[in-house]
This record gives C-alpha cells, sequence and structure tokens, in this order.
C-alpha cells in the first residue's frame, strides 16, 4: 500500500510547523510541568488550532471538524507529538472522546459536548483504571446502582491523567451483575466538579504533576441523560475508544524528531563518536520508521471501516519499544547532558530525560504491552479479540 502523503497533506504539515515555531518557546516540554504557564500555553495553541479550523480537521462538519481525511488527522497527529504535544490535555478529548460520543452518545450529548471539543475549551479525563483492575479492565469494581431518575455511583479510579485539571470525566462502571465480567459495564459523562467526587493527585511519580491522580466516588449520582450508550453494554464503547487512543499515540514521530536533533547535536563530530553508538543510530531510525508504517496499517483499516483492534495493539507494541530503545540511545550518546541539571542549553536540553521518562512508563499506559500482545495473539489464532 502506498502510504505517500498528498500535497495538501505536506502543505498542512508546513503549517502546522510554522505555527509551532511561532507560538511554542525554546525548550517547551509539554503542559504536565511545574510552571502554570505550560498549561496555559497548550490552551491558547488549541485555540489558535480551532480557529485555523485543524483542531479536529477529520470530524464531520456537523460537528465542527473540517471533514478531513484520517490521514489529515494523522499529519497533525504527528506534528503534536513530535512537538511534545501541544495541544496538552485537550488530546484525549480530541483523539477518542469526541468520536466515541459521535458513536454512541444521544443528540443532546453530542450537541452539548462536541461543540466544547471542537473548540478547545473543555479538558477531559478518563476514569477507567482502579486498583485491582488495570489493564484487566473488565474486572472493574465501581458500581453505578439504579435510583430513580438515574444512578449513584461509587468507587476509586486510579491512574486518572489530566483529573486535576478537567472539568469532564468519562467513566465506567458496573451496573447489576453478569455472568461474564464484560456484562453490565456501563460508560457515564459528568462534570467532575460534581458533590461526592474527590481527586487527590498522586505526586510521586516519575511523570510530573498534573498527569496522575486517584478519583473516589461517594454516592455520586448521574442522570439518565448521562449515560454513554446503552446502559450494561459499554464494553463496546471502551474497546472503540481505546483503539482510537492507541492509534492517536504517534509517539514514533518525536522519537524520529529527537533521532535527527540528536545528528544535529554532534554536527562534524557525528564520526567521532563510538561506532556501535551510531550503528544504534542506524537501527533505532529504521524501527522508528517500521512503527510509524505499522500505525499506518492500522490507520489505513480505521478508514475503512474495518476492525483495528489488533492492528492498533500490534502498533502500540512496536511503538512501546521504540520508544525505550531511542531513549537509551539518546541517554548513552549524550551522558550526564542527558538529564535536565546536566544539559547546557540547545534544542535537546531537557527533552531527553522527559522522554526516557514516558518511555518507561509506555509498556503500561494505555494497556500494558503484555495485554497488547494478548489482543495480537488472539487475533492469529483466530479467538476472541
Amino acid at each position: 500500500m502506498d502510504f505517500t502523503f498528498s500535497a495538501q497533506a505536506e502543505d498542512l504539515r508546513t503549517r502546522l510547523r510554522s505555527m509551532i515555531d511561532e507560538r511554542l518557546p525554546p525548550g517547551f516540554l509539554g503542559a504536565f510541568t511545574d510552571d502554570p504557564a505550560d498549561l496555559a500555553i497548550t490552551i491558547a495553541f488549541c485555540h489558535a488550532l480551532a480557529d485555523a479550523g485543524e483542531l479536529v480537521l477529520a470530524w464531520p462538519s456537523a460537528y465542527g471538524g473540517a471533514d478531513g481525511s484520517v490521514w489529515d488527522q494523522t499529519v497533525v497527529r504527528e506534528e503534536m507529538w513530535a512537538h511534545h504535544e501541544p495541544r496538552g490535555p485537550q488530546y484525549m478529548g480530541l483523539n477518542w472522546v469526541g468520536p466515541a460520543i459521535m458513536a454512541f452518545g444521544t443528540d443532546a450529548q453530542k450537541n452539548e459536548h462536541l461543540p466544547k471539543i471542537a473548540a478547545g475549551d473543555v479538558i477531559w479525563c478518563q476514569g477507567f483504571s482502579e486498583p485491582d483492575a488495570g489493564s484487566d479492565l473488565a474486572s472493574l469494581k465501581t458500581r453505578a446502582e439504579p435510583v430513580e431518575g438515574g444512578f449513584r455511583i461509587t468507587g476509586q479510579k486510579i491512574w486518572t491523567s489530566y483529573a486535576e485539571m478537567a472539568q469532564w470525566c468519562v467513566l465506567a462502571a458496573r451496573v447489576g451483575s453478569g455472568a461474564k465480567k464484560h456484562e453490565g459495564i456501563t460508560l457515564f459523562v459528568l462534570p467532575v466538579d460534581r458533590e461526592g467526587i474527590t481527586i487527590r493527585p498522586i505526586r510521586s511519580t516519575m511523570l510530573g504533576r498534573h498527569h496522575l491522580n486517584e478519583v473516589f466516588f461517594d454516592e455520586v449520582f448521574v442522570g439518565d441523560d448521562e449515560v454513554l450508550g446503552p446502559v450494561g453494554e459499554g464494553w463496546a464503547a471502551i474497546r472503540h475508544a481505546l483503539a482510537h487512543e492507541r492509534v492517536g499515540i504517534a509517539r514514533y514521530a518525536r522519537c524520529e524528531r529527537l533521532l535527527s536533533l540528536l545528528r544535529a547535536h554532534f554536527g562534524d563530530r557525528w564520526s567521532e563518536l563510538p561506532e556501535a553508538i551510531r550503528v544504534w543510530w542506524a537501527r533505532a531510525l529504521v524501527e522508528v520508521r517500521a512503527a510509524r508504517l505499522l500505525s499506518y496499517r492500522a490507520i489505513a483499516a480505521q478508514a475503512a471501516g474495518g476492525a483495528v483492534d489488533a492492528d492498533a495493539s500490534l502498533a502500540r507494541v512496536v511503538i512501546t519499544q521504540t520508544d525505550q530503545l531511542v531513549a537509551e540511545l539518546l541517554f548513552r550518546a549524550l551522558g550526564e547532558d542527558a538529564l535536565r541539571d546536566g544539559a547546557h542549553g540547545g534544542v535537546l536540553a531537557g527533552a531527553v530525560e522527559d522522554h526516557w521518562r514516558y518511555a518507561q512508563a509506555a509498556t503500561v499506559a494505555s494497556g500494558t504491552i503484555e495485554m497488547q500482545r494478548t489482543l495480537v495473539a488472539r487475533s492469529v489464532l483466530g479467538g476472541r479479540r
């Protein structure tokens, strides 16, 4: 299959890079820092993208998009991830919350939520993982008990990215009991400031402030109109959401940019590096481009309306491994200058340590690498996907 981008897509890439150069300060490493200005930068950047019609480029125009192709959206994803995701926490709403609401939401839910996401005016978080239900998400224990007009939800979520800064949450809870653990799982959309919700940031993590949180639900009321999709059939929506999320994480683009910056950093001194480092660099570049092609295969399946679970999981496995390969190479090549405190300015200052930290966590985020391999194996062997 020919994955060559059109001239229109390459023009889009050029425009995005110009916007990034103009609007992002030197050394920008994303929204999840101790400096509140970094979050403000991402919010302003999202508004600028929305004004240019490029924030939700591939969404239907009826929902605030530009009727672009998934390949146009791929260009946006690649440039955002390559430059430390200047869309910040908005990424989740754009990448899968919005598409899930389009696929499973009521007209009222679409009218309420999609315009705000398309304008970059709202941040969402995902209440899926629990202390005893991470990769085995179907084992979740948070319960939604039916009451007049809706449900009362009680339980705990953990590793909830963006919860401290979010306004809305997509929450998975169990209604009733079924013979199989997938049965009864239901999705809800609700504001995070509702009575009974407590958010506790997890400060002692390698990923930094704002990123991970515990969220507690103490008999939180949600109305019947806040159920996303049919009651008890949330597992289909979760699979839909996770496939979109895994396809949308274009970390291979950041890997390739960092490899390019490393080569430029050494310039004429490149040949003075140990041969093992230079061979490692070439191997890493090949791995990055293979990961890109696997991601494109999943995107092509998505564009054709086919199942993307296994393709997305395979791409995720390879991207995760490539992430870590590149991270180790960067540290080995730069030595102490790879550390924030050891870097002496320049485009790589801080970016290498930041990449290394996230690369270690990548084997767990969006489903562990072991679970991704299981999904691929089931597909290949013809079992349950």
